[in-house]
């Protein structure tokens, strides 16, 4: 089983600003959720854990309490929004009527097609893993990341997808390990008010 956990809140997930390469910390609720997050994942037995370089997940990596044995991996950052970074969806749409980050990519930042093929790569490396892995990334990332495992083109999967900060997902595969599937997705009922 794969397990995605979100990165907690910082103050740019709550004015809705797009976060990408900026490196943002936690809010302090961001932190206590991250904390919260830790204790929903006791008691799994992870063979292997990464988490993206950027600090507001691997805080949470830390927080949660696997900063000791996780590994950075660059490919798990957030969607690079070029110059729409720091800008909320309003902000954009006034830019760019219309705008959707699946399908139109970002100006100067990463197209939905360079997204896809760094989730492509995170997936090859998952399927070779053994045992339960766990991932602290991003929320556009981990959408794709996501669509990419079940073999879905993020512009028709991905805008349907939502996840909340300090959140838990699961990915595997059906019992006879033939088919990927979204096992849980957008757990957050251990983050508090």
């Amino acid at each position: 089983m794969v397990y995605l956990a979100r990165h907690g809140e910082t103050a740019w997930s709550l004015t809705g600003q797009h976060t990408g390469l900026t490196d943002l910390p936690l809010t302090e609720r961001g932190q206590r959720n991250a904390r919260r997050l830790g204790d929903r994942l006791k008691g799994i037995a992870f063979a292997s854990v990464f988490t993206s370089p950027l600090q507001r997940a691997s805080r949470t990596c830390e927080l949660a309490g696997f900063g000791r044995i996780a590994q950075v991996d660059p490919d798990l950052v957030e969607w690079d929004y070029g110059a729409y970074e720091g800008l909320t969806l309003d902000q954009i749409d006034a830019r760019q009527p219309n705008w959707q980050l699946f399908r139109d990519g970002c100006p100067g930042g990463e197209s939905p097609a360079q997204a896809a093929a760094r989730a492509d790569r995170v997936v090859q490396r998952l399927q070779n893993a053994e045992g339960n892995v766990l991932l602290f990334s991003s929320g556009h990332f981990m959408r794709v990341l996501a669509a990419r495992w079940i073999g879905f083109d993020p512009t028709v999967l991905c805008a349907c997808l939502m996840l909340s900060t300090a959140s838990l997902s699961a990915l595997g595969y059906k019992r006879d390990l033939s088919q990927p599937v979204i096992w849980l997705w957008n757990d957050d009922h251990h983050v508090g008010p």
